[in-house]
């Protein structure tokens, strides 16, 4: 069971990190497509220098590209990753029309870092939600003893008469 979560946390790191990634991979992609390079050779290439889970894919892809394997079927490998089956759809309907792969990498990667942004903003703003409960849990006590309770008292020695 141990050996289980071990892989579930590392599974989650890997995943986060390959979100992380996407941005800068397609960006490099096109790059890469802009200065003459076919897909397979980008894909290569931007697979060995940035490694982490969408490396290792991409250097899959580029060899399967390589052997001849249709791009749908090669460019699969990429689609395990969360948010990168954009990555291959793109890559594979460039194959199947003849469309400019690399504005299509240069526009997803800003979609993609845009997303991420928001993301980020969203957590933000939770977070600054969230940290208003213990501020509430700390001051409402104090509230109440140097606010509340002496009002009350005062009031009840005005209408209880003490003997």
């Amino acid at each position: 069971m141990h050996w289980q979560a071990r892989t579930a946390r590392a599974s989650r790191r890997e995943r986060k990190q390959a979100v992380g990634q996407l941005p800068i991979v397609a960006d490099l992609l096109a790059a890469a497509l802009r200065s003459g390079a076919t897909p397979d050779l980008a894909a290569l290439v931007v697979g060995e220098a940035v490694g982490g889970p969408v490396g290792r894919r991409l250097v899959r892809v580029a060899r399967a590209l390589r052997l001849g394997i249709q791009p749908a079927e090669a460019w699969r490998r990429l689609r395990e990753v969360p948010e990168a089956e954009r990555l291959a759809r793109a890559a594979v309907r460039s194959a199947e029309s003849g469309t400019m792969l690399a504005h299509s990498f240069a526009r997803l990667g800003d979609d993609l870092r845009a997303a991420r942004s928001g993301s980020a903003e969203a957590a933000a703003r939770r977070a600054g939600v969230l940290g208003v409960l213990p501020l509430g849990l700390c001051f409402l006590p104090s509230f109440l003893l140097t606010g509340v309770v002496p009002v009350v008292l005062s009031l009840l020695a005005n209408f209880v008469p003490f003997q």
